[in-house]
């Protein structure tokens, strides 16, 4: 008899075919909810998928008693009950590396889009209209970029930035000693220095409001924020009076509190632009988590410990 597998993050038809192959299968997509986690969950499960956003809550791990690993799909495990998980003795691995490159493309995109006002310059194209009386937008080349968060994905924007001829600093709990950016031991020191403020940081109850009015007016009128990592990491308030007021100069943003809900304070502004939470979704880097989640499960279940554990102590 197969293992039985808890799907509850969103995967279409031929990535479930693919894990079904191996295992047993239920599936619960965008089960967030402990009621709904409760409704999934059955007493046979072994193996749950899920993801940052709709976790694991600690009624659905009791109600599970065979449960043996629970794995994010990609890097984000912000709402697994990660501490109650390893007091059970469940093992915990995750899809970290997995579309970090699709995710860094994704930030400069947005970076490239909101500072150059690629948006704008097309609605009045859209509109027959032409350049004249326009605003110019400044270059992205030779700036400053802060990256808060300097992981896997937070490392790969730096990368890129260089391709254009950006300084590049950043902030995170703790300075590396592999890299050569600069380090800034406060977020409102990075903020100050920088011209665009990337968020790449892990979401959380230890990340939300990283990003609030201090942080925003220490990147002044002529900033920008992007944000690809989770919505509660910047104060949305916050971020619509700085942009509303003119106390910085514009945001893009991939993630947002109350997400898959707009953000009315920001709805509307011609400086701010949004993606659905798509930035790590492509063909192949969806496949890739679909593929190292496996990776996880087969390791776990030969006795080697899966490919991807999530270390013991994260904090996010």
């Amino acid at each position: 008899m197969k293992p039985l597998v808890l799907i509850l993050s969103p995967l279409i038809e031929a990535h479930r075919a693919q894990i079904a192959e191996h295992y047993d299968v239920l599936y619960a997509p965008h089960a967030s909810t402990i009621e709904a986690q409760l409704a999934a969950s059955n007493p046979d499960v072994m193996v749950v998928l899920t993801n940052g956003p709709v976790g694991l809550h600690k009624e659905a791990i009791d109600a599970m008693p065979r449960l043996e690993l629970i794995c994010a799909l990609g890097v984000g495990y912000e709402r697994i009950a990660v501490s109650h998980a390893r007091d059970r003795g469940i093992v915990l691995a995750s899809g970290a590396g997995c579309n970090s490159d699709c995710v860094a493309d994704h930030a400069m995109a947005l970076l490239l889009a909101v500072v150059r006002n690629i948006v704008q310059y097309n609605k009045v194209v859209q509109g027959g209209a032409w350049r004249r009386g326009l605003a110019w937008a400044p270059n992205v080349s030779g700036s400053r970029m802060g990256v808060l968060g300097l992981g896997d994905i937070g490392l790969k924007i730096a990368h890129r930035a260089q391709a254009f001829n950006i300084d590049v600093a950043y902030h995170s709990r703790h300075a590396r000693g592999d890299v050569g950016y600069g380090y800034h031991e406060t977020l409102e020191s990075l903020a100050r220095w920088c011209d665009f403020l990337v968020v790449a940081t892990p979401g959380g109850t230890h990340t939300r409001h990283l990003v609030n009015e201090a942080v925003l007016d220490a990147l002044g009128p002529h900033g920008y924020v992007v944000n690809i990592s989770r919505g509660t990491v910047i104060d949305t308030e916050a971020l619509a009076r700085a942009v509303r007021t003119g106390r910085i100069a514009g945001a893009a943003l991939d993630v947002y509190e109350g997400e898959p809900k707009s953000p009315p304070e920001l709805l509307g502004l011609p400086n701010v632009i949004f993606t659905p939470h798509i930035a790590g979704t492509s063909p192949v880097a969806v496949q890739n988590t679909v593929d190292q989640f496996l990776r996880n499960v087969a390791g776990h279940f030969s006795g080697v410990g899966p490919f991807c554990p999530i270390p013991v102590g994260a904090v996010l």
